[in-house]
């Protein structure tokens, strides 16, 4: 699209499912944000639905199923969202590479889970609404393990929810099928990158310096190059990166620590020069966009609005994952919701007390990201919608209460948003639209 287009999709569910769209990280009226029970109802089999809105903001977005999402997006409901500013930036390529992971079925650690669909929107009115990490499987001492009992180990292991992925794809292609970047030297290309998987993806550009201008559709003010250091994309997130083509053709590989990551190798195809640069010993240090760019932007000095959320892992053998995930000691949807007024200036602060990565996903709004660790941010301001929060991390956050509805903010994991790491941003005064079933669908 275009800044400044109306959007208008006319979706028809030839599923023998209930379906949905949400225009992930967009900022659309609430009865267009695609969640059964809370914005809308679910598109029943051989129904149809129009979604309708002003495409308002440029930048890379995409758009999901959010009816039992977890298993519609993993079946491949999904697709890239971009708009394009007014006056674009030139360059002389702009590809769009979609991350994610499949299960083929040839994995022993296959499981079944409940989706996430929000059906219990029932229980709450608008009164009361209020992947286990490389990091966090290192840390499991032998000791620690000693000590618990053969339920509690399997429990932990079964965070491990992932271990069953066991193919990775570029726009939905692996290995050899991976279509190559067609390029010249001295080009100037830009690649957005999408990640509509569960998984931290690590993405290495060998000896290739390039620089992130943009994340989560928003722009990154005097952004610096970048050698040497790994892009990590965690669940949700995209990234918008710029590069000059080098003399020699190279490819980006996926550094995540997955047997399945070996499969992905984009080549950037310089057709002036069809030889690939070898890389040399592979990349490590990760990049971190808390500390990048130049710039500042106006944020309040008083917020009208704090609100403080504490993830844990709590060991459940009821359930599919042997896991919940909690938000403040509760789970979805007796989690507290954010009460906001229009207009208010809101803080949150995550803490991630357990041993998962929570790629954080709030509807509706786009927040700014104030401090990581207790250290306010550096350089250019970070305004995203997914933000990844790493076991023992503390992030604060905040935005502007300009969308009235009710809006979902959960893990983007969604494993973990289904078994309850989900809550709701309430608008005061507002009333869920008429029609709407706040029992939602159970799938």
């Amino acid at each position: 699209m275009k800044q400044g287009q109306e959007v208008v999709v006319n979706l028809k569910n030839e599923l023998q499912k209930n379906v949905t769209i949400h225009w992930h990280g967009y900022p659309v009226p609430s009865e267009m944000d695609g969640v059964p029970g809370v914005s809308q109802n679910s598109i029943k089999p051989g129904q149809t639905f129009t979604y309708k809105f002003k495409a308002t903001v440029p930048g890379t977005y995409w758009y999901h199923s959010h009816v039992d999402s977890v298993h519609q997006i993993d079946k491949g409901l999904y697709g890239a969202f971009i708009v394009e500013k007014k006056d674009e930036p030139q360059v002389n390529k702009d590809y769009t590479v979609i991350l994610d992971e499949w299960e083929t079925g040839t994995s022993k650690n296959t499981h079944s889970m409940n989706g996430m669909d929000h059906s219990q929107m029932q229980n709450m009115s608008h009164g009361d609404m209020g992947n286990m990490s490389s990091d966090g499987m290192n840390n499991m001492s032998g000791d620690s393990m000693q000590n618990m009992s053969q339920q509690q180990m399997e429990s932990k292991m079964n965070m491990d929810h992932m271990a069953s992925y066991n193919l990775f794809t570029v726009n939905g292609k692996s290995g050899s099928l991976i279509e190559p970047v067609q390029v010249k030297t001295g080009d100037k290309v830009k690649l957005r990158f999408i990640n509509a998987g569960y998984q931290l993806r690590l993405m290495d550009f060998g000896n290739v310096s390039y620089k992130v201008v943009a994340t989560d559709g928003q722009d990154i003010q005097q952004p610096a190059d970048i050698k040497n250091k790994l892009l990590p994309v965690a669940p949700g997130e995209r990234y918008d990166v710029e590069f000059i083509v080098p003399s020699t053709s190279f490819a980006i590989m996926d550094r995540t620590q997955r047997p399945a990551a070996k499969d992905i190798k984009i080549l950037v195809k310089n057709q002036d020069n069809n030889q690939v640069a070898q890389s040399g010993q592979m990349n490590s240090q990760l990049f971190d966009v808390t500390n990048y760019g130049k710039g500042q932007i106006e944020i309040p000095k008083k917020f009208n609005k704090q609100f403080k959320m504490v993830f844990q892992d709590v060991m459940d053998p009821s359930s599919d994952m042997g896991m919940k995930y909690t938000i403040n000691g509760k789970s979805f949807p007796n989690t507290e919701p954010l009460n906001v007024n229009k207009n208010e200036w809101v803080k949150v602060t995550f803490e991630n007390k357990g041993q998962a990565n929570h790629p954080m996903h709030l509807h509706g709004h786009s927040f700014i990201v104030l401090s990581k660790n207790g250290v306010p941010l550096k350089g250019s301001p970070i305004i995203k919608d997914t933000l990844n929060v790493k076991p023992n991390e503390t992030f604060e956050i905040a935005f502007h209460a300009t969308n009235p509805g009710d809006w979902m903010f959960h893990c983007h994991d969604l494993h973990h948003a289904s078994t309850g790491m989900a809550t709701v941003v309430h608008y005061v005064g507002y009333k869920t639209p008429a029609g709407v079933d706040k029992a939602g669908v159970k799938e």
